[in-house]
Formats: structure tokens, C-alpha cells, sequence
């Protein structure tokens, strides 16, 4: 077993560049002999209520920028979503406090589902602030639907969410994807790049 700390990875899951990221990460890792260890966060809270700024479509110039961006890195890499990242987002509490669930009595399982929920929503389309598409979810990964029903609508989550969000404010984590590994902080899913070359190093 590797000794090598792991990368923390940090996602919304109404994050377009936080799915992009999601597609490569578990890869890039295991290239480096690392783990990943995944934790959720909320931009309306990072974003809106702490940094006091407006969502990236709705800022002048930058919501422009960011439409033509993500087309370009989808065709880059081939990658194909019934959700346009100007379609109206979801609420990403129930997922959240579901991956929350997950994470806390199915431990191991949180990345795989994580990803379910990220290829729902963003290549499949659906709206996951829904609790029963976020029910589909749990037979392919051997969870039981009444259990993680009472998840999504339990306190325990919602505390464990808030909780989260709080870690991950407390780190510094003000995006999605960020990524942090031995003490050093990568945010975009367009710095997966220079992450590969700084565990290839060591950093510099």
C-alpha cells in the first residue's frame, strides 16, 4: 500500500469543470502511486455568500468566456452532455447530502458514486435534486434505495454537508474542482496539468 498522501479533490456537483476534472482524476492519481480522497462543497456558499461574487454565467464578460470555454474542452476530449453548462442548475443539496451519506456508512464507495452522479447530470441530463433519480443510483452500486432515501432526507446529512462545506472553506477551497495535494492548492480542472507534472516532480 502506497504511503504517499493522498489528493484531495474538492467538487460541486453543479460544477461543469468539477465533472470535467471527476473524468481524470481517479487516473492522474494512480499514475503518481496516489489515492484520492473526495469531499463535497458548495459554490453558492464559497462563491455567492463568502467571496461575495456572482455565479460565472451571470458575470459580465466571463459568462461569455466560460460558454465557449467549456465547448472547446468537450470537444478537446471527445466528451458528449445532454446538459449544456447554460442550462439551468439543480439544487445540489440533495446530492451532496446523499454523497455525504454514502461517504459516512458505505466508506469506499463515495468516488463511485460521485461519479454516478456527476455522468446522471451532466452526460445523461437528468435533474438529481430529485430524490427518486437519485435513488436509480443505488442498485448499480449495491446500495439499498429505502436507506439511502433516509439519507438525502435525514439530519445526519445535512449536518455532515454543512460540515463539509466548513473543512472545505477552512482549507482555503473557493472552487470546483480544487484540488490539494501535500499541501499545495490547484484549482480548475484546466490545472490538471500542471498537477501531473508537479507530482511527476515533486514540485518545484
Amino acid at each position: 500500500m502506497s504511503t504517499l498522501a493522498p489528493v484531495d479533490f474538492y467538487f460541486d456537483f453543479i460544477s461543469g469543470y468539477g465533472y470535467f476534472a471527476s473524468l481524470r482524476i481517479e487516473a492522474l492519481a494512480a499514475r503518481h502511486g496516489r489515492s484520492v480522497n473526495w469531499h463535497c462543497m458548495l459554490l453558492g456558499v464559497a462563491v455567492m455568500k463568502v467571496m461575495g461574487l456572482k455565479p460565472l454565467l451571470e458575470t459580465p464578460l466571463k459568462g461569455d468566456y466560460v460558454l465557449r470555454d467549456a465547448a472547446r474542452y468537450t470537444r478537446r476530449h471527445g466528451l458528449e452532455m445532454a446538459r449544456k453548462v447554460s442550462d439551468p442548475m439543480m439544487d445540489p443539496r440533495p446530492a451532496a447530502r446523499a454523497f455525504c451519506w454514502v461517504k459516512r456508512h458505505h466508506g469506499g464507495l463515495e468516488g463511485a458514486f460521485a461519479r454516478a452522479v456527476f455522468d446522471r447530470y451532466w452526460r445523461l441530463g437528468h435533474d438529481l435534486s430529485v430524490t427518486d433519480e437519485l435513488l436509480t443510483l443505488a442498485g448499480p452500486l449495491g446500495l439499498e434505495e429505502a436507506a439511502l432515501r433516509q439519507g438525502i432526507e435525514g439530519e445526519e446529512s445535512r449536518t455532515d454537508l454543512r460540515d463539509s462545506v466548513a473543512a472545505a472553506l477552512a482549507r482555503g477551497v473557493f472552487g470546483s474542482p480544487f484540488i490539494i495535494v501535500d499541501g499545495e492548492a490547484f484549482w480548475g480542472s484546466d490545472r490538471l496539468e500542471m498537477l501531473d507534472d508537479w507530482l511527476s516532480c515533486g514540485g518545484w
